[in-house]
């Protein structure tokens, strides 16, 4: 059976796309294939997937991609921390603060912020679990703050950090009508938009039968025209 294979980074959240698919194309399978942020365009290339939610910078060569939102980006500490007072906070204030760097970070920091670890955390689930140890603090899209959250952490807005994008990637020559309808469910195209239904053809046009000219009708005659003349 045919089926669409849809890969997402951590933290996208594809569920609603996932639902609507389901009410409109029914007949094909939606395939969620959960896959690394640092793999997710080389999933495509090696067509292990129909199209991906993945995160900027992406690299396109041969790729097409729609961007679709922007996170904000925050800072994960523990709930005692000085920094969970705040409602936001700068990169300034993580100046003495010891930010951790996990290597599947996707933020393009100018400069690192913060001091930096004696090494390098493998994963944001790793590092999640340094911050809880009291090792240091994390920056990250608010996404993934959500998808690692623990009862013991907290996370607050970074204003001047960079920030995370997502997009829906897929190669340019596999632009298929199943590609096309999600496509149209991600932008949020109606059942009955333009580009997400075939139109129905243009009713015929109603030929009115010709009418055959009705034949000339005769003069009528004046009314003095048929009396005589009395003879006097």
């Amino acid at each position: 059976m045919t089926s669409f294979r849809l890969a997402y980074v951590p933290g996208a959240t594809p569920a609603k796309w996932v639902r609507t698919w389901g009410e409109r194309v029914p007949e094909v399978p939606l395939t969620l294939v959960p896959v690394a942020a640092a793999d997710a365009a080389g999933l495509l290339r090696a067509r292990e997937a129909d199209a991906a939610l993945l995160r900027s910078p992406i690299d396109r060569d041969g790729l097409h991609a729609i961007p679709l939102y922007t996170e904000t980006t925050v800072v994960v500490v523990a709930k005692d921390h000085l920094i969970a007072a705040a409602d936001e906070v700068s990169t300034v204030d993580l100046a003495d603060e010891v930010v951790l760097h996990p290597l599947d970070d996707t933020l393009e920091w100018p400069s690192r912020p913060g001091r930096p670890a004696v090494s390098r955390p493998e994963t944001t689930a790793d590092a999640i679990e340094l911050v809880a140890a009291g090792v240091g603090v994390l920056v990250v899209p608010q996404s993934l703050a959500r998808l690692h959250h623990r009862r013991d952490l907290t996370y607050r807005p970074v204003g001047d950090a960079p920030q995370s994008s997502v997009a829906l990637s897929w190669l340019e020559d596999e632009t298929t009508d199943l590609m096309e309808q999600f496509i149209g469910i991600v932008r949020g195209r109606t059942v009955n938009s333009t580009r997400g239904r075939q139109q129905a053809p243009a009713p015929a046009e109603r030929k009115r039968p010709v009418r055959k000219p009705a034949p000339p009708k005769p003069a009528r005659r004046t009314g003095g025209a048929g009396k005589r003349r009395r003879r006097s």
